[in-house]
């Protein structure tokens, strides 16, 4: 580990979050913005208010200390300052890309390695002695996402409740990865016993990519309606499991429960928002804003 290198990287990344540097770009990206608008014209640019998003989200605040702490470091420096209430809504509207695009390593690769899972985020702060007491439960989002397994970036994410299936996400979020700017082709994916099946792995064999799944303890080979490639996963782990997850090189997989840790550690385990618009908005941002970190 250089740690020069890595201390560096990681004081630039609050360069993201309290940098205005968007003020160069004001009045050029408000006439794009309102050419053609009909109506009330934006007075504020759509980068300004990802940045104020970022802030908000990193720092865990609400729309009111966003505005606040916008008055603090930008009064002077960009031409005025929005509303709480105008934060809130334009974050809330904006098209929020997670990958804006290509890293230098993932330039250099002719194919990437992904590995898929999901978790689960609080939508409410309720803490245990509530929950126990009284019984409340308010449930959770359940967060699925592809990660690459060479760069640790986001590459797809889904957000759905709490009662989808993890193997009913799997076509969203391969169908996210292939038509995202950043990747060149799939060559393997990674998952665990979650999103074992016939139809998983017809699903990707079909689309040219190596299933390396863990099958579940009970898995049987079915030789005439199960799919070829399960049917030797079976086997492969079925005969010995450690020697399978060697030559595949299974423990690539933990690399997306580093970053649920990662985001987690970041962000906090709840989302703020009230809405489940604005609470898939709001993780969203979180995860654009990971990768943004990430690529630094």
């Amino acid at each position: 580990m250089n740690w020069s290198v890595y201390n560096q990287s990681l004081v630039k990344r609050g360069e993201i979050l309290l940098g205005f540097d968007v003020i160069n770009n004001w009045d050029t990206e408000l006439k794009d913005m309102n050419k053609d608008k009909v109506g009330e014209p934006f007075h504020y640019p759509n980068t300004f208010l990802l940045l104020l998003g970022y802030a908000k989200a990193y720092f865990h605040l609400p729309y009111r200390q966003t505005e606040g702490i916008t008055q603090a470091h930008a009064k002077g420096k960009v031409p005025s300052i929005p509303h709480f209430t105008t934060i809130n809504r334009r974050i809330n509207r904006l098209d929020i890309k997670i990958n804006d695009n290509k890293s230098s390593k993932e330039l250099e690769d002719d194919y990437i390695i992904i590995a898929i899972d999901s978790t689960g985020i609080k939508v409410t702060n309720r803490g245990q002695w509530m929950r126990d007491k009284y019984g409340i439960r308010k449930g959770y989002l359940k967060i699925h996402i592809a990660v690459n397994v060479k760069t640790k970036k986001i590459l797809s994410i889904k957000v759905t409740d709490e009662h989808a299936h993890d193997s009913k996400a799997l076509p969203g979020l391969i169908d996210g990865v292939v038509k995202s700017d950043s990747v060149t082709a799939i060559g393997k994916l990674f998952g665990d016993g979650a999103y074992e099946g016939n139809e998983i792995f017809r699903y990707l064999g079909d689309n040219g990519i190596l299933p390396c799944i863990k099958v579940r303890k009970n898995a049987r080979v079915r030789w005439t309606k199960g799919n070829i490639l399960r049917n030797l996963s079976v086997i492969s782990q079925k005969k010995d499991l450690q020697k399978w997850k060697d030559s595949e090189s299974y423990g690539q997989r933990w690399i997306v429960e580093t970053v649920f840790s990662s985001i987690k550690r970041m962000f906090g385990e709840y989302v703020y928002s009230v809405r489940l618009k604005n609470m898939i908005q709001e993780i969203m941002l979180k995860a654009s804003l990971y990768n943004k970190m990430i690529s630094i």
